[in-house]
């Protein structure tokens, strides 16, 4: 009964906003495709009339593949007309004004497809969706005045953008293109209406149902608003910092920890000072297990520890033979315990990583590695359907990252491939979760290798 209540509650809100304007106002909602666009689409179709509700689908070129079609064709067998406007150009060269930390001063950023700072590209492509739809009110001949953004904005959304609708001192983890300056600017100005602000993503799905939306659309994963161009890592250079070779040094200590014992290894300290007698029992079995390899990356990746958002190193592990998913599962938690400076570990298919990683293959954002995505992605979702994963897994992030394995350096083979990342995901609320396990019953491999 609840989404059934806040359904009704949530149009009802809808109508007084509107009734409380003493003139003729549309409703322009920027629509995705995803749940938490069409639900807010299919609520504000039975709270405003037809003719003051203008959904806008913007394809920034960052969509998946087919993706544009996918969203017409949803939207015209719910009955939705939904206007369309390509914009690729305007977002690979869109930039935005980002004021500097504790200053009054600001910046005009570098255009996106010169941008490797992941806020700086997420800023760009929020205020260029703001940019576009104007765009899309002067074809329509509409005045400003009279127009009200509409968004799928969810809970979730404005606690990683540290928005102060729900915090006064939060820390920004993400921030979200339905939560950029601009935005903000427009919701202090009353501009902008968010049905959903109060929803995390299991009762949209649930209202979704409410509505009577088809299932294909509720159950869909979900995608960030600015796609693809965030799943690319981008770099002009190398990450190496003053501590990248003892880090290396650690990492290494910790999965090969049973014969660095034995060694009495100089460094050693470092991982039982910040270990539990149980935890280094747990670390002499699982390197006398197997032969696991670390390797620090050398990108930055952005992550959580704590409540706070970083920006560090990553850890890949490889080894000989099948490792045990469970053994893998601890030194990913255990690691960045350990070496405060990395937030993120992986595993490496493929034979054990021989050489180290000191330089990447030049990535930005373009037509060329979009297009490396966009098909590493339509690869993984079609194996996902195929095999009857997709319900059983909250969500599969597919990464690009500018890494080039297995070359000798004496070899001075110049880095000039990249690498997918696959983040198989399990959660409810899209807030909090756990990974999901190679071999488990979400993601059985004998499918996996098929």
């Amino acid at each position: 009964s609840k989404p059934l209540r806040h359904s009704t509650n949530i149009k009802e809100k809808i109508r007084q906003h509107l009734l409380a304007i003493d003139r003729q106002i549309n409703l322009k909602l920027l629509a995705s495709g995803g749940v938490d666009s069409t639900v807010c689409a299919s609520l504000l179709t039975k709270a405003v009339p037809p003719s003051q509700l203008i959904i806008v689908h913007i394809d920034n070129g960052f969509l998946r593949q087919n993706e544009s079609q996918v969203v017409e064709k949803c939207f015209s067998e719910i009955n939705i007309n939904v206007i369309v406007k390509r914009a690729h150009h305007q977002f690979l060269n869109g930039t935005t004004t980002i004021k500097q930390p504790g200053s009054h001063y600001s910046t005009d950023t570098p255009m996106l497809s010169m941008t490797t700072n992941p806020e700086d590209k997420r800023k760009i492509i929020g205020d260029v969706f703001v940019k576009v739809t104007d765009e899309v009110i002067k074809e329509l001949k509409l005045k400003p005045e009279d127009i009200l953004l509409a968004q799928g904005t969810l809970r979730p959304d404005l606690i990683e953008s540290a928005s102060s609708m729900v915090s006064t001192n939060a820390d920004t983890i993400k921030t979200h293109h339905n939560d950029t300056e601009l935005i903000r600017k427009l919701r202090d100005a009353g501009r902008v209406v968010e049905p959903l602000k109060d929803f995390h993503k299991d009762e949209v799905r649930a209202l979704g149902y409410d509505l009577g939306l088809p299932n294909k659309l509720v159950e869909r994963h979900p995608f960030p608003g600015p796609g693809l161009a965030i799943r690319i890592i981008c770099a002009d250079e190398p990450y190496i910092e003053r501590d990248f070779s003892e880090t290396q040094v650690i990492a290494r200590v910790i999965v090969d920890y049973n014969q660095k014992l034995l060694k009495n290894h100089a460094l050693l300290s470092r991982v039982s000072g910040t270990t539990s007698a149980e935890e280094q029992k747990e670390l002499r079995r699982i390197s006398s297990a197997i032969k696991l390899t670390a390797t620090v990356l050398p990108i930055r990746s952005v992550g959580v520890q704590g409540d706070k958002r970083s920006y560090s190193y990553v850890v890949g592990i490889s080894s000989e033979g099948t490792p045990n998913w469970g053994d893998l599962q601890f030194l990913a938690k255990i690691i960045p315990r350990i070496l405060h400076n990395v937030n993120r570990v992986c595993y490496i298919f493929g034979e054990p990583v021989q050489y180290q990683i000191t330089d990447i293959t030049h990535t930005h954002i373009s037509r060329k590695t979009l297009a490396q995505l966009r098909v590493a992605d339509a690869i993984v979702n079609e194996a996902l359907q195929a095999y009857g994963c997709i319900r059983r897994i909250s969500q599969m992030p597919v990464v690009l990252i500018p890494l080039h394995f297995d070359r000798d350096p004496a070899n001075r083979m110049p880095s000039c491939q990249r690498s997918i990342v696959l983040r198989p995901f399990l959660t409810n609320d899209f807030m909090t979760g756990v990974p999901i396990l190679p071999g488990s019953e979400n993601l059985p491999m004998n499918r996996c290798r098929k």
